[in-house]
């Protein structure tokens, strides 16, 4: 049960992270640019702790109790500008819903550990 709860939070810190350098990428090619920064910002920032997060769940870090806290955190302030574009792109859709999963995923292991 443990190791299926692990596998499910580096998956979806996995799929989080790809999403939002899915986004970000296409936020940097949207014409009105300059109203994407934050986007494009928290998408870094995001993508990054996810990475780092599911590299801390693998190596059984003593610190992915705080990681997963941070990458909750973060994943839901992306969603949440995510969620401000997402009416009308939908890689910004796709990213806030990769960001929302990820943020559940990531309480429920760091409650865990």
């Amino acid at each position: 049960m443990v190791a299926h709860h692990l596998q499910n939070c580096i998956d979806a810190c996995l799929r989080c992270a790809v999403a939002c350098d899915r986004c970000q990428e296409a936020c940097l090619n949207e014409s009105e640019v300059k109203m994407m920064v934050a986007c494009v910002r928290l998408d870094r920032d995001c993508s990054k702790i996810c990475y780092l997060t599911a590299s801390y769940l693998a190596s059984n870090s003593p610190f992915s109790k705080q990681a997963c806290a941070l990458c909750a955190q973060v994943c839901d302030a992306c969603a949440d500008e995510c969620e401000k574009h997402g009416a009308h792109m939908e890689h910004c859709r796709e990213c806030a819903a990769a960001c929302r999963q990820c943020a559940e995923e990531c309480r429920k292991m760091a409650a865990s550990l």
